[in-house]
């Protein structure tokens, strides 16, 4: 079945407002900016399982796409300790969120690939992530995409005295993923660290993943043995070369500190972040716009070298 689509066509297919969608990659490493930034283009507002989240989550929340967000982490680091659109949309009350332990959300993504509705956790016991609560129970009554509650303490059935944390696990529609080859069958394959891409992905209705190489069925089937994901649950594949920057592809390419830096300064404020997103997402319609934007030459040089996942003695600030 071939599942070959544009990035407007797969977010329009599978996405709907008040959607809770999951996004790949962490952090500055193989987020798939380029679906993200269609989403922004379609204005869809939506519940955000974020885990160790960017400034792919963060545009999104400047964009005003972002409802409520569970993270364990968001800032695109080296450049920023927390991302700024998100920390003023917290600060003024725009924007609710909860707080997990990065451990805690990985082991719920996993639980939810498992099609449990939680998972029994120690993890987070004694710290303020159990004191502290970012969404009240009253507050979480208004959305029915939230859990009722963070979490339930309860004694270990199999342990007298001693207490578990369970952990609801993200009820995921969409999940978005970036991979580095993918083939119109809707198989893909992740080179270096995997994340919480595979999980997320599994429990999700719908996924859509990006790819900087699409390959034929034949090919990917050759080896089965590395490849992450079936086609039984990837709804549509996008074809999107540098799909992933300005963050880091495994084996392809490093991360572009030109964007990092500019986005630093101009997500200070609203009014240049709005500026800033007019240039790299609304009037950049097509990806080949926005590759133009940042030069085919300035993006050859983030090549990674033969034999490494990096680019040697690349400028980095």
């Amino acid at each position: 079945m071939n599942k070959l689509m544009t990035a407007q066509e797969a977010v329009s297919s599978f996405l709907r407002n008040g959607d809770c969608l999951a996004v790949g990659g962490f952090v500055t490493n193989r987020r798939p900016y380029a679906l993200i930034r269609e989403i922004i283009r379609q204005k869809k507002l939506l519940y955000v399982e974020g885990g160790p989240s960017g400034g792919d989550i963060d545009m999104l929340i400047g964009a005003g796409c972002v409802t409520a967000i569970s993270i364990s982490y968001i800032a695109n680091s080296g450049f920023s300790m927390v991302c700024r659109r998100f920390r003023d949309a917290v600060e003024n009350g725009n924007l609710l969120f909860e707080d997990f332990s990065l451990d805690v959300h990985t082991i719920a993504y996993h639980g939810a690939a498992l099609g449990l509705s939680y998972v029994p956790v120690k993890n987070m016991l004694g710290s303020d992530m159990i004191a502290k609560w970012g969404i009240s129970e009253e507050e979480r009554k208004k959305h029915p995409k939230l859990p009722a509650k963070k979490y339930i303490l309860q004694e270990d059935p199999f342990n007298p005295g001693r207490t578990l944390c369970l952990v609801p696990t993200p009820q995921i529609d969409v999940a978005v993923i970036h991979a580095q080859k993918a083939s119109p069958d809707g198989i893909c394959r992740i080179e270096g660290p995997i994340f919480q891409d595979t999980d997320i992905a599994i429990a999700a209705k719908h996924t859509i993943v990006s790819c900087d190489e699409l390959v034929s069925d034949e090919e990917m089937r050759r080896r089965p043995d590395l490849n992450t994901l079936t086609g039984l649950c990837v709804d549509a594949v996008v074809h999107l070369p540098y799909g992933a920057h300005p963050s880091q592809c495994f084996g392809l390419y490093d991360y572009d500190a030109r964007f990092y830096i500019q986005y630093e300064k101009a997500s200070r404020t609203q009014e240049d972040f709005d500026v800033f997103l007019k240039e790299n997402v609304h009037d950049c319609p097509a990806h080949g716009d926005y590759l133009n934007k940042w030069g085919a030459a300035d993006l050859l040089k983030l090549r990674t070298s033969e034999g490494c996942a990096y680019v040697p003695g690349l400028k980095r600030k």
